[in-house]
């Protein structure tokens, strides 16, 4: 017998040995019996804080309470209800910040584990070839879909149970946005990425790839030949900290660093063409999700020696625990409270090092965290010979200036109102597109909340 909030349910991974010479999923996954009795640990509130503070307000309670009985198919239909992409979600969203975070358990660190519970479910289902099923009453009238991430996804899903006709349009070769580009495969496998994806074709979703809006077709071609649409970009274009050294070979953006290893498979090649060159000393400088991924990456294309280069401390870090933690195992190396002047090369153009200054914390800044402050005179060198810059990204240019109707913020964001709509009426807005960078979950949650705004949009047209 399980008792009731009691000691959770570990879930099993890779050994560090192992993992850190592949590419393959560290968490592992439940076990039938290991989601029943992690399920069998939930009190069951009352007003369920973990629903509310989730951004697509997944039935999370009635999930547990299906897994808790075994009904595993039932426990897939209420997440899958909310949620188009279960499987994804529950191993990338932040959960510790939002539903585990308010789990009256986790006062005592024993919060249920509701993502791996989530994408338990997910990977039941599929193992098991079941998938939801819904009736839909076609209506005639067209949305468009400008991006294929997690805001467009669950945009789609959502304007399909409406009725509506959907097209969206790609840039990039394959559909998933930053589940595709973003995220490596030892924390999120493309093939589950492709397969949660190919529902969307599924339930009547044209997918058009290769299709750069403002180049392939023209933004004001969607607007005529459709009767709204929603922007879904994301913030794909990498920020650089403007310092000395930055063109020099060997440095990279997270962006280019991430694209080349998880879209374009670096690290099959040559059996795929695009080679990714990292040394034995790299430098990952920032402390969020991303830098993680990357310095993670490196290590597993064999670097020595990697180092995480950060300006605060651990403490005020971005990043997941876990995400911290799984680095730590694999040894990577996090050093505090320094910060970049400049990138140092030889005459051959290669990165040799990089110099640094330490710093130390001072009052609080806009991010309601400490500011660091330069040490004078600390100033310091590290042999490096590959620099990843993981300082964040903003929405590319490449759209915005042709679309130059929308109007957007300073950072480059689309401005929208309380219903997603933009400047331009039948024009919506959702995800990293307007939050700058975000989480997956939160850009699902835009995607319903756009997709409810479009068919009260509509309907009152019609």
């Amino acid at each position: 017998m399980v008792e009731i909030g009691g000691k959770r349910t570990i879930m099993r991974e890779r050994s560090v040995e192992e993992r850190i010479k592949n590419f393959h999923s560290v968490p592992l996954g439940y076990s039938e019996d290991e989601a029943t009795r992690e399920a069998q640990r939930c009190i069951q509130c009352f007003n369920a804080p973990c629903e509310i503070n989730c951004p697509v307000h997944m039935k999370i309670k009635a999930m547990i309470r299906a897994i808790s009985d075994g009904d595993f198919k039932e426990a897939f239909f209420i997440a899958k209800r909310d949620n188009p992409i279960p499987a994804m979600a529950g191993r990338v969203c932040p959960q510790e910040i939002q539903c585990e975070g308010v789990c009256p358990l986790a006062q005592r660190g024993q919060g249920i584990n509701i993502g791996k519970l989530a994408a338990f479910v997910a990977d039941w289902a599929r193992e098991h070839e079941v998938k939801e099923e819904f009736h839909i009453e076609e209506r005639p009238e067209k949305v468009a879909l400008i991006g294929s991430g997690p805001a467009g996804i669950s945009c789609a899903v959502d304007l399909r149970k409406y009725g509506y006709r959907v097209t969206i349009f790609e840039a990039l070769h394959t559909p998933g946005g930053v589940t595709q580009y973003g995220i490596p495969d030892f924390r999120l496998p493309k093939d589950l990425v492709d397969y949660e994806l190919s529902f969307l074709t599924e339930i009547g979703v044209d997918i058009q790839i290769n299709m750069v809006v403002g180049q392939n077709i023209e933004f004001g071609e969607l607007l005529e030949a459709f009767d709204a649409t929603f922007i879904g970009t994301g913030a794909g274009a990498p920020k650089f900290m403007g310092i000395p050294g930055e063109k020099l070979k060997g440095v990279y953006s997270a962006n280019e660093f991430l694209i080349r290893t998880n879209l374009m498979k670096s690290y099959h090649f040559p059996k795929y063409d695009t080679p990714i060159v990292c040394g034995t000393k790299v430098g990952a400088i920032g402390a969020g999700n991303v830098t993680m991924d990357a310095a993670r990456c490196a290590k597993r294309f064999g670097a020595d020696e990697v180092h995480i280069i950060y300006r605060r401390t651990r403490k005020e870090s971005p990043a997941r625990e876990e995400e911290i933690e799984h680095a730590l195992e694999e040894g990577i190396i996090f050093h505090e409270l320094i910060n970049p002047i400049r990138i140092i090369g030889n005459e051959d153009g290669w990165v040799t090092g990089i110099e640094l200054v330490r710093m130390k914390l001072g009052e609080m800044d806009n991010s309601g965290r400490p500011r660091p402050v330069p040490i004078i005179g600390s100033e310091f060198v590290m042999e490096l010979d590959t620099v990843i810059e993981a300082i964040g990204t903003q929405p590319n240019r490449l759209f915005l200036n042709k679309a130059l109707e929308l109007e957007t913020t300073r950072w480059d964001t689309i401005k929208v109102d309380d219903h997603l709509m933009t400047n331009i009426e039948g024009v919506y807005a959702g995800g990293d597109a307007i939050r700058g960078t975000a989480t997956v979950i939160l850009a699902l949650g835009d995607g319903r909340k756009a997709a409810k705004s479009i068919n009260q949009y509509l309907s009152k047209r019609s």
